[in-house]
Protein backbone atom coordinates (compact mmCIF):
# COMPACT_ATOMS: atom_id res chain seq x y z
CA UNK A 1 0.00 0.00 0.00
CA UNK A 2 0.87 3.47 -0.35
CA UNK A 3 2.52 5.48 2.70
CA UNK A 4 1.88 9.40 4.17
CA UNK A 5 5.78 11.06 4.92
CA UNK A 6 5.17 9.99 8.48
CA UNK A 7 4.20 5.98 8.13
CA UNK A 8 0.80 5.90 7.75
CA UNK A 9 -1.11 3.51 5.32
CA UNK A 10 -3.43 4.93 3.34
CA UNK A 11 -5.40 1.89 1.90
CA UNK A 12 -5.19 2.51 -2.19
CA UNK A 13 -2.06 1.79 -3.83
CA UNK A 14 0.14 4.17 -5.91
CA UNK A 15 2.12 2.78 -8.68
CA UNK A 16 4.26 5.34 -10.86
CA UNK A 17 6.08 4.85 -13.71
CA UNK A 18 9.45 7.17 -14.34
CA UNK A 19 12.55 6.86 -16.85
CA UNK A 20 14.07 9.65 -19.57
CA UNK A 21 11.91 10.81 -22.77
CA UNK A 22 12.26 7.56 -25.16
CA UNK A 23 12.31 5.44 -22.49
CA UNK A 24 7.98 4.28 -23.73
CA UNK A 25 7.21 4.74 -19.84
CA UNK A 26 3.91 6.60 -20.59
CA UNK A 27 3.12 3.39 -23.37
CA UNK A 28 3.28 0.48 -20.71
CA UNK A 29 1.20 2.49 -17.92
CA UNK A 30 -1.60 3.05 -20.60
CA UNK A 31 -1.64 -1.02 -21.00
CA UNK A 32 -1.08 -1.24 -17.30
CA UNK A 33 -4.45 1.01 -16.90
CA UNK A 34 -6.61 -0.62 -19.81
CA UNK A 35 -6.10 -4.14 -18.15
CA UNK A 36 -6.51 -2.88 -14.24
CA UNK A 37 -9.61 -1.10 -15.78
CA UNK A 38 -10.76 -4.69 -18.07
CA UNK A 39 -10.18 -5.99 -14.36
CA UNK A 40 -12.89 -4.19 -12.54
CA UNK A 41 -10.39 -1.93 -10.74
CA UNK A 42 -11.02 1.60 -9.78
CA UNK A 43 -8.14 3.63 -11.45
CA UNK A 44 -7.20 7.26 -11.08
CA UNK A 45 -4.45 8.53 -13.67
CA UNK A 46 -2.35 11.92 -12.71
CA UNK A 47 0.48 13.08 -15.08
CA UNK A 48 3.35 15.46 -14.42
CA UNK A 49 2.88 18.98 -15.10
CA UNK A 50 -0.62 19.00 -15.61
CA UNK A 51 -2.65 21.13 -12.80
CA UNK A 52 -4.32 23.80 -14.22
CA UNK A 53 -3.39 25.56 -11.34
CA UNK A 54 0.17 26.65 -12.38
CA UNK A 55 -0.75 26.36 -16.12
CA UNK A 56 -1.20 29.88 -17.57
CA UNK A 57 2.31 31.05 -15.45
CA UNK A 58 4.67 28.30 -16.76
CA UNK A 59 2.82 29.01 -20.49
CA UNK A 60 4.20 32.19 -20.09
CA UNK A 61 7.64 31.67 -18.18
CA UNK A 62 8.55 29.17 -21.09
CA UNK A 63 7.57 30.87 -23.99
CA UNK A 64 9.53 34.44 -22.90
CA UNK A 65 12.62 32.50 -21.14
CA UNK A 66 11.93 33.74 -17.36
CA UNK A 67 12.09 30.12 -15.59
CA UNK A 68 15.93 29.82 -13.93
CA UNK A 69 16.66 26.39 -12.67
CA UNK A 70 15.10 27.15 -9.34
CA UNK A 71 11.94 28.97 -10.34
CA UNK A 72 11.35 25.86 -12.53
CA UNK A 73 11.77 23.18 -9.58
CA UNK A 74 8.85 25.00 -7.50
CA UNK A 75 6.70 25.74 -10.69
CA UNK A 76 6.66 22.09 -10.72
CA UNK A 77 6.27 21.36 -6.97
CA UNK A 78 3.65 23.43 -6.95
CA UNK A 79 1.94 21.73 -9.82
CA UNK A 80 2.56 18.44 -8.12
CA UNK A 81 1.24 19.77 -4.71
CA UNK A 82 -1.78 20.92 -6.42
CA UNK A 83 -2.39 17.28 -8.06
CA UNK A 84 -1.04 15.08 -4.97
CA UNK A 85 -3.73 17.11 -2.75
CA UNK A 86 -6.61 16.84 -5.04
CA UNK A 87 -6.58 14.07 -7.01
CA UNK A 88 -3.36 11.73 -5.55
CA UNK A 89 -4.14 11.67 -1.56
CA UNK A 90 -8.60 11.69 -1.92
CA UNK A 91 -7.79 8.75 -4.50
CA UNK A 92 -5.92 6.76 -1.85
CA UNK A 93 -8.00 7.35 0.77
CA UNK A 94 -11.01 6.26 -0.92
CA UNK A 95 -8.48 2.94 -1.70
CA UNK A 96 -8.56 3.37 -5.40
CA UNK A 97 -5.52 2.66 -7.69
CA UNK A 98 -3.77 5.41 -8.67
CA UNK A 99 -1.34 5.73 -11.86
CA UNK A 100 1.17 8.04 -12.25
CA UNK A 101 3.44 9.25 -14.96
CA UNK A 102 6.19 10.44 -13.63
CA UNK A 103 6.22 11.32 -9.97
CA UNK A 104 8.67 13.00 -7.86
CA UNK A 105 11.73 10.73 -9.40
CA UNK A 106 11.36 13.01 -12.12
CA UNK A 107 11.77 16.19 -10.22
CA UNK A 108 15.10 14.58 -8.62
CA UNK A 109 16.50 13.60 -11.64
CA UNK A 110 15.62 16.88 -13.65
CA UNK A 111 16.09 19.31 -11.41
CA UNK A 112 19.67 18.33 -10.06
CA UNK A 113 20.34 17.71 -13.89
CA UNK A 114 19.94 21.20 -13.97
CA UNK A 115 22.27 22.11 -11.12
CA UNK A 116 20.07 22.33 -8.37
CA UNK A 117 20.50 21.63 -4.83
CA UNK A 118 19.31 17.30 -5.11
CA UNK A 119 18.87 17.13 -0.80
CA UNK A 120 17.21 20.75 -1.36
CA UNK A 121 14.84 19.27 -3.77
CA UNK A 122 13.88 15.98 -1.60
CA UNK A 123 12.81 18.82 0.73
CA UNK A 124 10.43 20.19 -1.52
CA UNK A 125 8.86 17.48 -2.11
CA UNK A 126 9.20 15.52 1.65
CA UNK A 127 4.91 16.21 1.66
CA UNK A 128 4.66 13.34 -1.28
CA UNK A 129 3.33 10.43 -0.46
CA UNK A 130 5.66 6.60 -0.99
CA UNK A 131 4.31 4.47 -4.07
CA UNK A 132 3.56 1.58 -3.51
CA UNK A 133 5.81 0.49 -6.63
CA UNK A 134 7.84 2.58 -8.64
CA UNK A 135 8.65 1.72 -11.76
CA UNK A 136 11.49 3.17 -13.62
CA UNK A 137 12.09 2.37 -17.31
CA UNK A 138 15.81 2.09 -17.94
CA UNK A 139 17.08 2.93 -21.90
CA UNK A 140 20.58 3.35 -23.19
CA UNK A 141 20.42 6.85 -24.14
CA UNK A 142 21.16 6.56 -28.03
CA UNK A 143 17.89 4.11 -28.10
CA UNK A 144 15.84 7.05 -26.47
CA UNK A 145 17.40 10.16 -28.65
CA UNK A 146 16.50 7.75 -31.62
CA UNK A 147 12.82 7.19 -30.56
CA UNK A 148 12.40 11.13 -29.72
CA UNK A 149 14.57 12.57 -32.78
CA UNK A 150 12.58 10.34 -35.25
CA UNK A 151 9.25 11.49 -34.09
CA UNK A 152 9.64 15.36 -33.26
CA UNK A 153 11.21 17.78 -35.96
CA UNK A 154 11.63 20.37 -33.56
CA UNK A 155 12.94 20.75 -29.76
CA UNK A 156 11.72 23.17 -27.42
CA UNK A 157 13.76 25.19 -25.87
CA UNK A 158 13.76 24.09 -22.34
CA UNK A 159 12.66 20.80 -23.53
CA UNK A 160 16.56 20.58 -25.12
CA UNK A 161 18.07 21.85 -21.89
CA UNK A 162 19.28 25.33 -24.30
CA UNK A 163 18.81 27.19 -20.97
CA UNK A 164 21.87 25.90 -19.62
CA UNK A 165 24.05 26.86 -21.84
CA UNK A 166 25.28 23.17 -22.66
CA UNK A 167 25.51 23.87 -26.39
CA UNK A 168 24.23 26.34 -29.18
CA UNK A 169 23.05 23.62 -30.95
CA UNK A 170 19.28 22.02 -29.66
CA UNK A 171 19.84 18.82 -30.87
CA UNK A 172 23.26 18.27 -28.94
CA UNK A 173 21.86 20.34 -26.14
CA UNK A 174 19.34 18.20 -25.85
CA UNK A 175 21.89 14.88 -26.09
CA UNK A 176 23.89 16.26 -23.32
CA UNK A 177 20.83 17.15 -21.08
CA UNK A 178 19.20 13.65 -21.26
CA UNK A 179 22.29 12.16 -20.22
CA UNK A 180 22.71 14.13 -17.28
CA UNK A 181 19.64 13.36 -16.89
CA UNK A 182 19.94 9.95 -17.02
CA UNK A 183 23.16 9.79 -14.62
CA UNK A 184 20.45 10.87 -11.71
CA UNK A 185 17.66 8.43 -12.09
CA UNK A 186 20.92 5.72 -12.09
CA UNK A 187 21.53 7.27 -8.89
CA UNK A 188 18.30 7.43 -7.29
CA UNK A 189 17.44 3.78 -8.02
CA UNK A 190 18.68 1.80 -5.16
CA UNK A 191 18.31 5.10 -3.04
CA UNK A 192 14.50 4.78 -3.67
CA UNK A 193 14.23 1.16 -4.68
CA UNK A 194 12.83 1.77 -7.79
CA UNK A 195 12.09 -1.34 -9.97
CA UNK A 196 13.86 -1.57 -12.91
CA UNK A 197 12.36 -2.39 -16.49
CA UNK A 198 14.68 -2.87 -19.05
CA UNK A 199 12.95 -0.36 -21.67
CA UNK A 200 14.73 -2.01 -24.78
CA UNK A 201 12.96 -5.75 -24.47
CA UNK A 202 9.58 -6.22 -26.68
CA UNK A 203 6.53 -4.31 -25.59
CA UNK A 204 5.07 -7.26 -24.72
CA UNK A 205 7.25 -8.67 -22.71
CA UNK A 206 7.89 -5.08 -20.69
CA UNK A 207 3.93 -4.87 -20.09
CA UNK A 208 4.09 -9.06 -19.08
CA UNK A 209 6.74 -7.90 -16.56
CA UNK A 210 4.97 -5.01 -15.33
CA UNK A 211 2.57 -7.05 -14.83
CA UNK A 212 4.24 -9.57 -12.92
CA UNK A 213 5.50 -7.01 -10.38
CA UNK A 214 1.86 -5.06 -10.03
CA UNK A 215 -0.43 -8.03 -9.75
CA UNK A 216 0.65 -8.65 -5.86
CA UNK A 217 0.16 -5.13 -4.63
CA UNK A 218 -3.67 -5.58 -5.92
CA UNK A 219 -4.75 -7.45 -2.96
CA UNK A 220 -7.77 -5.03 -1.38
CA UNK A 221 -7.47 -2.33 -4.15
CA UNK A 222 -11.15 -1.11 -4.17
CA UNK A 223 -13.09 -2.43 -7.29
CA UNK A 224 -15.92 -1.22 -9.76
CA UNK A 225 -19.40 -2.00 -8.83
CA UNK A 226 -20.42 -5.10 -11.42
CA UNK A 227 -21.33 -3.99 -15.01
CA UNK A 228 -22.62 -5.90 -17.24
CA UNK A 229 -21.76 -4.24 -20.33
CA UNK A 230 -18.07 -3.78 -18.97
CA UNK A 231 -18.23 -7.76 -18.64
CA UNK A 232 -19.69 -8.50 -21.76
CA UNK A 233 -16.77 -6.44 -23.48
CA UNK A 234 -14.01 -7.35 -21.32
CA UNK A 235 -14.92 -10.98 -22.25
CA UNK A 236 -14.90 -10.11 -25.80
CA UNK A 237 -11.07 -8.95 -25.19
CA UNK A 238 -12.55 -5.35 -25.51
CA UNK A 239 -10.90 -3.04 -22.81
CA UNK A 240 -9.97 0.55 -22.66
CA UNK A 241 -10.08 3.73 -21.55
CA UNK A 242 -13.70 4.23 -22.72
CA UNK A 243 -14.91 1.43 -20.47
CA UNK A 244 -14.83 4.31 -17.43
CA UNK A 245 -18.16 6.26 -19.57
CA UNK A 246 -20.29 2.87 -19.26
CA UNK A 247 -23.11 3.32 -16.77
CA UNK A 248 -24.35 0.82 -14.59
CA UNK A 249 -26.86 -1.22 -13.61
CA UNK A 250 -26.97 -2.56 -17.24
CA UNK A 251 -27.85 0.85 -18.57
CA UNK A 252 -26.83 1.27 -22.34
CA UNK A 253 -22.95 2.46 -22.99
Amino acid sequence: MATLPDGTPLPGKLFVVEGIDGSGKSTQLDLLYKWLISSGYCVAFSEWNSSPLVRQTTKRGKKKHLLTPTTFCLIHAADFAHRHQQQIIPALKAGAIVLADRYIYTAFARDVARGVNPQWVREVYSFAVTPTVALYFRVPLEESLRRIMSGRPKLKYYEAGLDLGLSDDPYESYRIFQGRILREYERIVQEFNLSVIDASLPLVTQQEIVRNIIRPHLEGALRAEPNPWRNVLTAEGLSGRYLNSLTHEGENP
